[in-house]
């Protein structure tokens, strides 16, 4: 009995293995929205690190995460590091720009788990406005390929998305309208 319960513990390892195995070596999670202001606006607010703490959830998150900021405060090179006991400890550094169209950021997570990342924004011109995607791609690690067995990690970070672009566009739009 012990010798057919020891066999089938081992064909449902084997089987788990081999389904995390099968798990796709990238993930890539994006989300979009059309925000009324010119993309010179908006983009001011994405090459810059500093900017993000506007918009972006990644900064509310965690009460007790300390921010630190590296070089320029916008363009290739500005960086800022974070450490907090949610939202772990990481690097995000600004790696391309170009102007208007696109930012290309270098995500560096070291706790809880190491990753590196990458972030594109992309602004496209919409009628009255622009359109800025946000987009996070990566590889899979073997455990991140298990975390993706029960995790829905593009509901789970899309979510996020979803809120910092809508963050994002309040803010844009009422610069855009707000008098010099």
């Amino acid at each position: 009995m012990w010798k057919k319960i020891a066999l089938s513990l081992a064909a449902l390892v084997v089987l788990l293995l081999v389904a995390i195995a099968l798990q796709p070596p990238t993930f890539a999670v994006e989300r979009s929205v059309s925000i009324g202001a010119p993309a010179g606006l908006v983009f001011a607010y994405i090459q810059s690190p500093r900017a993000h703490e506007a918009w972006s959830p990644f900064f509310a998150m965690d009460p007790e995460q300390k921010n630190r900021y590296e070089g320029p405060d916008a363009g290739v090179g500005a960086a800022t590091t974070w450490e907090g006991g949610r939202a772990g400890k990481g690097r995000m550094t600004v790696a391309d720009v170009k102007p208007d169209r696109e930012v290309t950021m270098r995500l560096e997570f070291q706790e809880p788990m190491e990753a590196t990342n990458q972030a594109v924004f992309t602004l496209e011109p919409a009628s009255g406005g622009t359109t800025v995607t946000w987009r996070l791609e990566g590889e899979q690690t073997f455990l991140g390929k298990a975390f993706s067995l029960v995790t829905d990690m593009d509901a789970m970070v899309g979510g996020e998305f979803e809120k910092g672009l809508a963050s994002l566009k309040t803010l844009a739009e009422h610069a855009a309208v707000a008098p010099d």
